[in-house]
């Protein structure tokens, strides 16, 4: 018997042939995994959640037996201590914040300033024994601060530094250079050097072509080893404890940390000058997140 095109083609909708048992395997994975995602999401943001409450609220409620996490008066006291004194005028920590704002801002624009060039230079000319010298210029970060910090306070002593913004300044980016070279390296190496031929082709001289075209295609790249320069500086806390002493010049970490002692601690006071000290970091990446993720992502896919 002879079978008609339109009875062999059926014209209806596919059917899934899917077993019923793996789609439902698959979707409560996934609801599993979204929950474990979730109880680790609240587990890892319950501490900066407890801080935000904790420096909004009045002193009774920091102190109360049982905590609470609902239903306190919120105040903004603290965050009023923070930037102004009891006797009128601007307060030791208000002061420290800018410390580190001026610190952690320098030596970032200084470390990317020499980082950048250096990167390049090392990216795209010959150089005798290169990776030795890479190696070298990494080998300065493998040692913590707290074990030079020492032979450097001696040093500091000897040429005046002690207790000196130019001093913290300088340390900052002394350590944050390799740590430049070598993130800007792997960016410079994923643009091509034939735009700097070709520009060089058209009567540009090579320092012309890397500013006028390589350049710009590693703003990416600079946002992401910024963000990195300036957390290592705006949270550095050996340094800046052991070479500094007075208010006038002492960063943010060693503020805060020193308003824990005594016999009593005021939480809310510490909670709020916490928040605040975190404020800016996060301002500065929203600031360059499109950047950012750019610069993170750069050289994940090899051509």
């Amino acid at each position: 018997m002879a079978v008609s095109v339109d009875e062999a083609v059926s014209t209806g909708p596919a059917r899934d042939h899917t077993p019923s048992a793996r789609r439902l395997g698959g979707r409560g994975r996934s609801v599993l995994e979204v929950a474990l995602l979730t109880v680790l999401a609240v587990v890892m943001l319950f501490p900066v959640l407890w801080m935000i409450e904790t420096s909004i609220k009045e002193n009774r409620d920091v102190y109360a037996i049982p905590a609470k996490f609902f239903g306190f008066k919120v105040t903004l006291d603290h965050f009023k201590d923070v930037f102004a004194a009891s006797g009128g005028g601007r307060s030791a920590l208000s002061v420290s914040f800018l410390n580190s704002i001026v610190v952690a801002g320098v030596s970032t624009a200084l470390a990317t300033v020499l980082g950048v060039p250096a990167a390049w230079a090392y990216s795209r000319f010959s150089v005798k024994a290169k990776k030795d010298q890479l190696f070298f210029i990494l080998s300065t970060r493998f040692m913590p601060p707290v074990v030079v910090v020492i032979p450097i306070f001696l040093m500091y002593r000897q040429v005046g530094l002690i207790d000196n913004k130019l001093g913290l300044i300088l340390i900052y980016t002394a350590f944050n250079v390799p740590f430049t070279i070598w993130m800007m390296k792997g960016f410079v190496d994923e643009v091509p050097a034939e735009y700097e031929d070709a520009a060089m082709l058209d009567g540009y001289t090579r320092l012309q072509a890397f500013w006028k075209f390589t350049l710009p295609l590693l703003l990416p790249g600079i946002a992401a080893t910024a963000v990195f320069a300036l957390i290592f500086s705006w949270n550095e806390f050996v340094f800046a404890i052991f070479l500094t002493s007075s208010d006038s010049v002492r960063t943010a970490p060693p503020a805060i940390a020193g308003l824990i002692g005594g016999t009593t601690v005021d939480w809310g006071l510490v909670a709020a000058a916490s928040v605040v000290f975190a404020l800016p970091v996060l301002v500065f990446a929203y600031l360059v997140r499109k950047h950012l993720v750019a610069g993170v992502t750069l050289g994940a896919v090899r051509r």
